[in-house]
């Protein structure tokens, strides 16, 4: 199968293809298209173009589409659930609530679309603003340039298109080298359900060619990447003026007080360690236990991590899979041995089976080893023992990254504490820092980004705010 752009609601074939294969099995799943700087100009040129058409579209035509396309993906969910198996060894239980979330997150936009709004403003709350009223409305910043990640190749778009197009705003996308394949059918979705000619457009290829070319062009007005910091950092860079919205790397942490019922939380925070192999933004990477429970604890979770199975990520019973790749997968078990050379253990896992990384579980880990200090992405979760409440809040925030973090209590004066001190965009109380639903707010601080995402916020990103005054009486 070959995979040409997808330019002005059409195929559109060029002179380079990328061999495409599976992470798991690695057979050839497909030749993909791969961009040049004229191919990125004209996908950018028409998607100006298309702005013209969008603006015609009312909100509830906008919101009929976003629809539209929920229901044809509600219709062909085992069709999208096995592509994303396919391209990323994402178990297909995973990757079928994968889908599920995109319906959602499709049909979120289709209701927001309609309650775009503005505000009225009490001119006279002023000197000098009597015989005037005065409202607010949104527009649409034009072209969208978006580049997503790997790890949730057809949901992490959504949360670019989804918004963009309830907002009037036309879209360039450029997706994950790794995971092309899902960002191309859900194209021909939009195109079956009545989305205008070049108002989305799929570009692949490399991130120095596709990405610099969009993050640099003068006619698009935003950008918004999903990815890490290192790429978020220069896309800020090299964006000038244009808005900014960055998803970045976290280390997400989570507080586990002591007097938890630890069973009661044990299965949640197995699955947030180690579903998809670790590789999801706010997967749980540091457990921070009160010294009076981290036996019990670990001896708990060391049990239950026993028992993810892993496997083939087309049997609806494995949890685990390949990683997105053998040097990913090399990389990770490098942090390991790393973090053991310099005085860590290794409560469980630690080794690589049939080319699957265990699920690990690293203990005594200094705050300045990889796998603690950095975006490890992979199944591999730290359990320190701590003295008191404070010390885990300090542990957490000793980190260049603020996405999400959760704190298990039964305490409120501790959780409203959590809330009030933790520096993340997001606090979890009694959950994982993994929990995200898709109308939520959902961004970072400090090194995890700039911006929110959650259909409703995203558009307000996407939008421009136009203040509109009126003298009463001239």
């Amino acid at each position: 199968m070959r995979k040409h752009l997808w330019i002005h609601g059409e195929w559109k074939e060029t002179t380079d293809y990328r061999k495409h294969y599976s992470p798991f099995s690695n057979e050839l799943i497909a030749e993909v298209a791969t961009a040049n700087i004229e191919e990125v100009n004209l996908a950018i040129e028409t998607a100006s173009d298309a702005l013209k058409e969008m603006k015609k579209l009312s909100a509830h035509e906008r919101s009929s589409i976003l629809y539209k396309v929920a229901e044809l993906l509600r219709g062909r969910k085992d069709e999208f659930a096995r592509l994303i198996t396919s391209e990323s060894a994402k178990p297909i239980t995973t990757a079928m609530a994968e889908v599920e979330r995109t319906i959602m997150t499709y049909t979120f936009a289709a209701e927001e679309a309609r309650r775009i709004h503005g505000e009225t403003i009490s001119m006279d709350a002023a000197p000098g603003g009597e015989n005037r009223i005065a409202y607010t409305i949104r527009q649409p910043l034009g072209v969208i340039a978006a580049i997503t990640p790997f790890n949730f190749p057809l949901n992490l778009v959504a949360h670019k298109i989804g918004p963009a197009i309830a907002a009037g705003n036309t879209i360039v996308l450029k997706p994950a080298t790794q995971t092309p394949l899902c960002a191309y059918a859900i194209a021909e979705l939009f195109h079956e359900a009545g989305l205008p000619k070049g108002a989305l457009n799929v570009v692949s290829g490399s991130g120095a060619i596709v990405g610099d070319c969009l993050v640099k062009h003068s006619k698009v007005k935003a950008v918004s990447f999903t990815g890490s910091p290192e790429v978020g950092s220069d896309i800020q860079k090299k964006a000038g003026l244009k808005r900014v919205l960055l998803e970045l790397g976290s280390n997400s942490g989570v507080i586990i007080d002591e007097n938890v019922k630890l069973d009661n939380i044990i299965s949640r925070i197995t699955m947030g360690a180690f579903s998809f192999a670790g590789q999801v933004c706010i997967s749980l990477q540091r457990i921070y236990v009160h010294e009076h429970s981290y036996d019990e604890f670990i001896e708990l979770f060391k049990d239950h991590t026993k028992k993810v199975r892993l496997g083939n990520p087309y049997d609806p019973k494995v949890e685990v899979s390949t990683m997105i790749s053998k040097d990913e997968t090399d990389r990770a078990l490098s942090w390991i041995n790393e973090a053991v050379q310099n005085g860590a253990e290794v409560v469980y896992g630690g080794n690589v089976l049939e080319g699957m990384l265990q699920p690990t579980i690293l203990s005594f880990v200094q705050q300045t080893e990889k796998v603690s200090c950095m975006e490890v992405f992979a199944p591999i979760v730290i359990v320190n023992k701590i003295s008191s409440i404070d010390q885990g809040i300090s542990e957490i925030n000793h980190s260049e990254f603020g996405l999400q973090a959760g704190i298990f209590t039964n305490d409120i004066e501790t959780a409203l504490k959590a809330a009030d001190e933790l520096e993340v965009g997001g606090v979890m109380i009694n959950d994982i820092p993994t929990f995200r639903v898709d109308h939520m707010p959902y961004g970072g601080v400090k090194g995890s980004g700039l911006g929110r995402e959650g259909i409703k916020y995203a558009i307000e990103e996407l939008t421009e705010l136009k203040l509109i005054s009126w003298v009463k009486k001239i």
